[in-house]
């Protein structure tokens, strides 16, 4: 279409110049302008996944237990998946049972709100959070997750950057971010945190660390936003407790994701939020104020697709740990071919200046580069060299990711990940000089 624009930019809203919105976006459209290069861009899901997904054996299973476990007749079982449903949810009882079981978190069904996707339950925990946008600020890690920041800036509510380095956030920054709110009449409402494995920097907190930042956020009356996407990945004899399962002053919203650990297309996601609102003299939990904010966003998560994932947890015995962990081995499995390549094809004769690092779970590597790592450089590794990769500074508030790229494992063949490290390899002994 051509001719004269209907609208102006400057008269939308401000949120839309942001580049953080189209962070996302991005990895599609390189992936679409060169289908032949190997792509360690996307965090996706393995496609072999949802090889075999028998959607109908598993709606049918989900309302087995509606029939048996909850008492419904049929005909009513069956409409529960063709109406509505509750804005809070459909499933609460058996996410519950199995954040209870595997994790260690204890909270009851009406504490806990199903989502679209962890996204939703980022935008519906910032609206109910953030009153006051001149007053109320929102700290997150850094490198961080573009979906928390963009969906801040949707809603106008500014965001302070907290350092996080390989043994994760930093407390201490921290801190000092809420003493420099204090300093201008402002203070540090929540802080976002992935404590395992984050995306994009890999970052996994110590036990110690987490303590510390829960009595941190207990001394300076914030609230911890904790992402759980990856956790799953840590071997089970290595896996430490989430910021929520230590929380005993219910200082922590925990956003999940069956994105994951189930698959991305059913766009299920949850928050478990207990704390405690009063309201008309009595008291209820955080979550039903955001299912009530739901119902002015997207009404309901779709009963099939919730269906769906309750089937999934039923046929693995009510565990998350159980459904995650075939993917699990496959993901660690994976990360570890990416580490070895580039230990393999980097180790001798790497360019001065990079330098990669090597998480213990989660779905990414980083490579520090001597160059600014910048759409035309990524331009350049997929013309010429076939392979693709996200440049690090589309997650950073800061300038501290511009000489970073990150590499996601995830979605890839072992055959390829190793033809893929070689081809960026030649990449960086070529283009990536300081």
């Amino acid at each position: 279409m051509t001719g004269a624009p209907d609208l102006s930019a400057a008269d939308l809203h401000g949120s839309l110049q942001d580049p953080v919105l189209g962070a996302i976006g991005f990895l599609n459209e390189v992936m679409d302008r060169h289908p032949d290069a190997i792509s360690f861009a996307p965090g996706a899901p393995h496609p072999d996944f949802v090889q075999g997904l028998d959607l109908r054996a598993l709606t049918d299973r989900f309302l087995t237990h509606l029939r048996t476990d909850r008492g419904l007749d049929p005909s009513r079982a069956e409409r529960v998946l063709y109406e509505y449903g509750p804005a809070q949810g459909l499933i609460n009882d058996l996410v519950t049972e199995a954040l209870r079981t595997d994790q260690g978190i204890h909270a009851a069904p009406e504490d806990v709100v199903i989502t679209v996707g962890a996204q939703e339950a980022m935008l519906l925990t910032l609206r109910a959070l953030y009153r006051d946008a001149a007053q109320d600020v929102l700290a997150v890690a850094d490198p961080c997750f573009p979906g928390i920041v963009g969906a801040a800036r949707l809603l106008g509510i500014p965001v302070t950057d907290v350092r996080e380095d390989a043994a994760g956030l930093d407390v201490e920054h921290l801190a000092a971010r809420c003493r420099q709110a204090r300093s201008e009449g402002r203070r540090v409402r929540a802080c976002y945190v992935a404590p395992d494995f984050s995306n994009p920097g890999g970052a996994r907190m110590t036990l110690d660390a987490r303590h510390a930042l829960l009595d941190l956020a207990e001394r300076e009356d914030l609230l911890l936003v904790e992402d759980n996407a990856y956790a799953f990945t840590a071997p089970e004899d290595d896996a430490l407790p989430g910021l929520k399962a230590l929380d005993t002053r219910r200082r922590v919203v925990h956003l999940g994701t069956f994105a994951k650990v189930g698959f991305p297309g059913a766009r299920v996601g949850y928050a478990v939020a207990d704390q405690r609102v009063g309201r008309g003299g009595g008291t209820r939990s955080l979550a039903r104020e955001l299912a009530d904010l739901k119902t002015m966003v997207t009404v309901n998560t779709s009963p099939l697709s919730q269906a769906v994932v309750g089937g999934l947890l039923l046929e693995h015995g009510r565990s998350l740990r159980a459904l995650a962990r075939r993917k699990a081995d496959r993901y660690r499995s994976n990360l570890a071919h990416l580490t070895d390549a580039l230990e393999r094809h980097l180790t001798d004769d790497a360019p001065a200046g990079v330098s990669w690092h090597r998480p213990a779970g989660g779905f990414f590597a980083r490579v520090d580069l001597p160059v600014p790592a910048d759409l035309a450089l990524l331009e350049v590794s997929a013309d010429r060299y076939g392979v693709l990769w996200t440049p690090m500074r589309q997650f950073s508030l800061t300038d501290r990711g511009d000489r970073q790229i990150r590499l996601s494992c995830s979605y890839l063949e072992p055959d390829r990940i190793e033809t893929g490290v070689r081809r960026l390899a030649a990449f960086l002994r070529k283009e990536a000089a300081g």
